[in-house]
């Protein structure tokens, strides 16, 4: 009885072509998308923004300071008549102004109360990015002037030979045994999330048309127990789920490197911690769908209903905004959304290298809200018999 029963969901499934594409195309696109997109965001080559360096000062500080920032951020565009319009237009990303009085301040012994350069962006910069570039110009200045301090007293002259401040620190993402962080392992796994619980809108649409039908009805009245109905809904599910996390990670692996992305790595991911979390991920999404699709009544409540708290549940969790650019108070709520237990889980086996016992926690209260969801389910099924 259940072996026909679900077959006849799987027909139902593959007969919903706009369902199927929703759960496999548009997440897959996402991933393409956004990984092309964000490709540079975490390793952003500075050398590639337009900028231009208007040197008003033609003392010997100011000169250092210009030649540290062209070392690092290679030759600047010629400064045009209408720089500000080209500023605020976007043709240019920034403009450093050293203006007059900045080789007399950085000689003073005293540290300058007024400024003598100025960063100036255009409208749509990235505000880590303009806060990273305001430091690294504080830095050329402040070593310039540390170096003309230890000239002053007695230190060799400034030379040419390259040493910087700078050698003296490495900065890197720290991954020890792990991959390194990349757009696609950002991703794939967020988006990945957002395909396993995007099962709702499919389940919820097909129960509605089953009960508008009498399908449900008649298959009650053959006795036919309620447990092994919810049984024949939920199991094909957790195969769709499977085939599209394993759609997800080759596209990642494959798809996303054959457009120009970078790869996906699974060196050093913990088999088992990863079924473990995708085995967690797959109940919660279905049990909320079960439980949505035995809430609902009409289609318009299917089409709607599901996407809708799917969507929410997505911005508020950290699928569409990382939860780290988001304001403290936005943070704890995110805490607050099952996709983010996931999208936390995944990242931690994928990104951080972690095992089974990292992932306990969410992996427990995924479960723990998959069995809730099921039982909801079950009360809700019960409650209408057509």
């Amino acid at each position: 009885m259940l072996a026909a029963l679900i077959r006849k969901e799987l027909l139902a499934l593959v007969r919903d072509v706009h369902g199927l594409a929703v759960l496999f195309a548009m997440p897959a696109v996402f991933i393409v998308v956004m990984s092309l997109s964000l490709k540079e965001y975490y390793s952003p080559p500075l050398t590639t923004l337009r900028y231009a360096l208007d040197l008003q000062d033609r003392g010997a500080p100011a000169q250092l300071v210009r030649a540290a920032w062209l070392r690092t951020h290679g030759d600047p565009q010629p400064l045009p008549a209408d720089w500000r319009e080209a500023l605020r237009s976007g043709r240019l990303k920034y403009v450093v102004l050293l203006q007059p009085g900045l080789s007399e301040a950085l000689e003073a012994e005293a540290l300058p109360r007024s400024a003598h350069m100025q960063l100036l962006a255009e409208p749509g910069i990235d505000g880590h990015l303009l806060n990273a570039l305001r430091a690294e110009l504080v830095g050329a200045a402040g070593e310039v002037k540390g170096r003309l301090a230890f000239q002053v007293a007695g230190a060799p002259p400034l030379g040419g030979d390259g040493a910087s401040m700078a050698a003296l620190v490495q900065a890197e993402r720290f991954a020890g045994g792990a991959v390194r962080p990349t757009a696609v392992q950002q991703n794939v796994p967020a988006w990945l999330v957002f395909a396993m619980f995007f099962v709702v809108a499919s389940m919820a649409g097909l129960v509605v048309q089953e009960r508008a039908t009498g399908a449900l009805g008649r298959l009650q009245s053959l006795g036919v127990p309620r447990g092994v109905m919810l049984a024949s809904k939920a199991l094909p599910y957790l195969g769709v789920n499977a085939l599209q996390a394993a759609l997800m990670l080759a596209l990642g692996l494959w798809g996303v490197p054959a457009l120009g992305g970078d790869r996906l790595s699974l060196a050093g991911v913990q088999a088992g911690a990863l079924l473990a979390v995708l085995g967690a991920i797959s109940l919660a999404a279905v049990g909320l769908a079960l439980a949505l699709a035995c809430a609902v009544r009409t289609h318009a409540q299917a089409a709607t209903a599901g996407p809708a708290l799917n969507v929410v549940m997505a911005a508020i969790g950290g699928i569409m905004v990382p939860t780290f650019v988001m304001p403290e108070f936005m943070q704890r709520v995110a805490q607050a959304s099952p996709m983010n237990w996931a999208l936390e889980a995944l990242m931690t086996v994928l990104l951080r290298g972690g095992g089974v016992a990292d992932v306990a926690a969410p992996v427990g209260r995924l479960v723990l809200l998959a069995a809730l969801l099921f039982a909801l389910a079950g009360w809700l099924f019960g409650r209408r018999r057509s």
